[in-house]
Parts: C-alpha cells; sequence; structure tokens
C-alpha cells in the first residue's frame, strides 16, 4: 500500500477519505512551505492528495489575497513538497477555471479561461502542480456536495434547513454536474490505484439548481412548492457563468442516485426533529 497523505482532511471533501493520512489545518498549514517541505519529509507519501483551499468564492472575491495565497501559493508548496520526496500529485480543482459561457459540458481538453478570483487562484493551481510535478492528476470538479448537518453549507445544504418553508425559489438558468463527495473520494482512490495522470473531470451528469431543489424537496418529503427564477433575481458578489456543467471521463452514478443516499444517510436525523 503506497503512503498516502491527504491535505484539507477535516473538509468536507477530505472527511471522506477512508485512506490515508488525513491532516487537517492543525497538522499542515499549506502556505508555509518550510511546514510543508518538513511534514514531507518525515511521511515521505508516495502521493499527496491536494482538497485544502479556500472554495468560498464570495470570500475569495472579497479577500483576492487571501484566495491566491491558499489556492495558488499553498498549492504551489505542496507541489515543491511533492518534487522533493518524488510523490504524485493529486490536486482537486474546479469547474470555475471555465468562463462559463459555453453550451455543452466541458471536456478535459477545453481551455481554461477563469472569470472569478476562486477560478483564477485555483486555475494557478493547477498550472503549478502540472510544472513542477511531473506524475500529477488533476480532478475538476463542479457543484460537489456533502458533509452533512455540520458542514454542508452550500446549495443542498442551505435547501435542507429550510424544511419549514412553504417555497423555495432555485435558479433555472444555470448548470453545473452534481456529485457526491464520498463518490468523489472513492474515484480518487480509483484513479491512483491505476495510476491515472494528466486531466479528469469528475460529475453525475448536469442539472440546474432549480431541478435540484425540486429533488431535495422530494427525497424529504415535504410539499414545499419550488419555484424556477432566473439568476438575476438573486444578487451575486462573484462573476460566474451560466454553464459550469462537465463531461465526466471517470463513471460516476447519477446525481440522482446519489443525492438520495447522501439525504438518507447524513440528513435523516437532522430532517425528522
Amino acid at each position: 500500500m503506497e503512503t498516502i497523505l491527504i491535505t484539507g482532511g477535516e473538509g468536507v471533501l477530505g472527511s471522506y477519505f477512508d485512506f490515508g493520512i488525513r491532516m487537517g489545518k492543525k497538522e499542515l498549514d499549506i502556505t508555509d512551505l518550510d511546514a510543508v517541505l518538513k511534514v514531507c519529509a518525515e511521511k515521505k507519501p508516495e502521493v499527496i492528495v491536494h482538497t485544502a483551499a479556500l472554495t468560498d468564492l464570495s470570500v475569495c472575491e472579497a479577500n483576492p489575497e487571501k484566495a491566491y495565497v491558499v489556492n495558488a501559493v499553498g498549492t504551489y508548496n505542496i507541489a515543491l513538497g511533492a518534487r522533493a520526496v518524488g510523490a504524485k500529485v493529486v490536486y482537486v480543482s474546479t469547474s470555475d477555471v471555465f468562463d462559463g459561457t459555453g453550451n455543452e459540458p466541458y471536456a478535459e481538453g477545453d481551455t481554461p479561461s477563469p472569470v472569478s478570483v476562486y477560478g483564477h487562484s485555483k486555475y494557478l493551481g493547477e498550472l503549478a502542480v502540472a510544472s513542477i510535478v511531473k506524475d500529477h492528476l488533476i480532478v475538476r470538479l463542479s457543484w460537489m456536495f456533502g458533509g452533512g448537518p455540520t458542514k454542508d453549507s452550500k446549495f443542498v445544504g442551505k435547501i435542507l434547513r429550510q424544511q419549514n418553508t412553504p417555497e423555495i425559489r432555485a435558479v433555472n438558468d444555470k448548470r453545473g454536474s452534481p456529485s457526491w463527495g464520498k463518490d468523489v473520494a472513492k474515484s480518487i482512490q480509483m484513479l491512483i490505484d491505476q495510476n491515472e495522470s494528466g486531466i479528469h473531470h469528475l460529475g453525475g451528469g448536469v442539472a440546474t439548481r432549480y431541478e435540484m431543489a425540486q429533488e431535495i424537496v422530494s427525497l424529504a418529503g415535504w410539499n414545499t412548492k419550488v419555484v424556477p427564477v432566473d439568476s438575476s433575481e438573486f444578487v451575486s458578489t462573484y462573476p460566474i457563468g451560466t454553464n459550469t456543467s462537465m463531461s465526466s471521463s471517470v463513471p460516476q452514478r447519477p446525481w440522482k442516485e446519489s443525492l438520495a443516499q447522501y439525504i438518507e444517510s447524513e440528513w435523516k436525523e437532522a430532517l425528522t426533529v
């Protein structure tokens, strides 16, 4: 078994890994190069799965310096640490490296053109990994959900916290490729086992936020009315296109199936309170 080090081990995605050495920010501050080099020298990983990142788009837009330090410089540090010990890097990136103006799901060969601070900072991380570490794997995600009641602060969690709301308004003019963090972790393990490299997209199909909200309400058994609305109804604090969906190069479960299991396994108790 390879020695695998996982950064961001306490995050939503990192928490789903049931293998390797998971390290949270307290154990490893990726923005501290000396700390990264020390950990790599001590643990001698053969693979580093780099999930640690600042992923809140609004926070990134309001604090660009912080976003670049964590997502770009932090990833640069991880790449240097990996190179020092000859480790492979698996870098978890995002569909936000694209501008979101395309009509079809983005493929691995499409040219990145990020428009947000978050997307740009993550793309710089991709470039750092690709240029410093010969053996690397870049995994791009779009609309990943997970974390349960304690960690899910994104779309699915926000909808599930509206249990007694008579009406939910959800955007119907933006598309993404939802995936459950638990499925993503399994796919990454499979890619490592198969010694894959290069760029891979992961996603469970294509959906709008409205379609996701409808499915969530149905799975939860609510009578809540879901109303489709244009994205102009909501004030956005960051630029983003209407399409961040991706064609998956790795077999993934349909998003409705994984969403159902996520809600059943992690939210059932919270929803019955």
